[in-house]
């Protein structure tokens, strides 16, 4: 594909896919506002907002922190952040002790596991409080069979997520070559359908070798040690770098920097961070960083958190959501060395954004379940 032709069809996806949230959110949202409710309600001044990250230093989850942030000064209700540090025990531990001190919680969560879930639903449940998970959810598991407290489930297309970088990276090499992968951590719904997203590109282009998988935690140092490690092994064979998270391609990165071989090696990514933009604008390393799925934690942890706001205080009547609303994708784009400059103004976040948020919390979805089980 010719790089005009790439950046045509780049946005075409994006248009596409913003004008469907646009109609698909507003549509959904005007049967459910200004409804009566029949869930329990709060006034704001007893509501404690809580937001929860894996960690701090992953551009991800800083971004995820910003936002909820953001959105608790806009709405003038305080708010805490639970830092698991990659502890499913830790991350349960910190939501309890939050849950202890009196208010009702208003939970955004991006779970360190699928199976830490229940235990949270369970102690919502038991606050009164309400909440929205995003990207992991074990099986079996849904919001409208949960209870009106567990709001909703939001995530973006993991397998959509992969295969752009996927798609990408096998064009950068000519459709030839050897790569290695850094998934996330195993137990996670997302790591897993961006990796099927690879494994669905390679077996429509069986002459890119895929040599090594290896989990990096959505991690930047362990990615930086474990591609140390298989550069060792495999030397000069490897020709590119599949990551599902940016933290974890600048890591692997940084390795080949260090190794002397950023210029032969290419590299893809997951959740088009800013310095991973910036890569792409200067085309370092010979044009480096070929694609990195865009959405950003600041707009999910937003939209999350201010659907369980509205549950809360009554602008949401949790009974007469969609299916769509309870369990549903939101906008991804795919950003490219052509059209990357494109996302370089705050962060890539339209200006206003938050304001037409609170508006309509589900101006950015765009349809329900990933429907493939992904299955690496």
């Amino acid at each position: 594909m010719s790089s005009a032709a790439s950046t045509v069809k780049v946005r075409c996806f994006l248009t596409r896919k913003f004008l469907a949230a646009a109609s698909f959110g507003a549509l959904a949202w005007a049967s459910a506002a200004h409804a009566e409710v029949s869930q329990p309600t709060y006034p704001k001044s007893n509501l404690l907002l809580v937001t929860t990250v894996i960690n701090a230093t992953n551009p991800y989850m800083a971004s995820w922190i910003q936002g909820s942030k953001d959105l608790a000064a806009k709405l003038g209700v305080p708010i805490e952040v639970v830092q698991s540090n990659g502890s499913s025990q830790t991350e349960l531990a910190g939501i309890q002790a939050q849950a202890a001190k009196g208010k009702k919680i208003v939970l955004v969560m991006n779970p360190v596991a699928a199976s830490n879930v229940p235990a949270v639903v369970q102690t919502i449940n038991a606050n009164g409080g309400y909440m929205v998970v995003w990207w992991n959810m074990p099986p079996g598991t849904e919001p409208k069979t949960s209870g009106d407290h567990f709001v909703a489930f939001g995530t973006y297309n993991g397998i959509t997520a992969g295969e752009c970088g996927a798609e990408h990276l096998v064009e950068a090499l000519h459709g030839k070559g050897n790569i290695i992968a850094l998934p996330g951590v195993l137990d996670s719904t997302v790591s897993q359908e961006r990796y099927q997203g690879l494994l669905d590109t390679l077996k429509k282009n069986p002459d890119v070798k895929l040599l090594d998988t290896q989990p990096a935690n959505w991690d930047q140092a362990i990615a930086l040690r474990t591609t140390q490690q298989l550069i060792a092994k495999y030397g000069d064979k490897l020709d590119g770098v599949w990551t599902a998270d940016d933290a974890m391609m600048l890591g692997a990165y940084q390795a080949f920097k260090q190794a002397g071989r950023l210029e032969k090696v290419k590299f893809s990514g997951e959740g088009a961070y800013p310095p991973v933009i910036d890569l792409m604008v200067k085309k370092a390393g010979n044009n480096a960083v070929v694609a990195s799925a865009f959405h950003r934690g600041y707009m999910a942890a937003a939209t999350g958190l201010l659907i369980a706001y509205k549950a809360a205080v009554g602008e949401i009547d949790v009974s007469k959501l969609t299916p769509e609303q309870r369990h549903g994708q939101y906008a991804i784009g795919c950003v490219t060395p052509e059209n990357a400059a494109q996302f370089q103004a705050n962060g890539g976040i339209p200006q206003g954004w938050l304001d037409e948020l609170i508006k309509n919390p589900f101006k950015d979805l765009v349809g329900g379940p990933v429907l493939r089980t992904a299955a690496p």
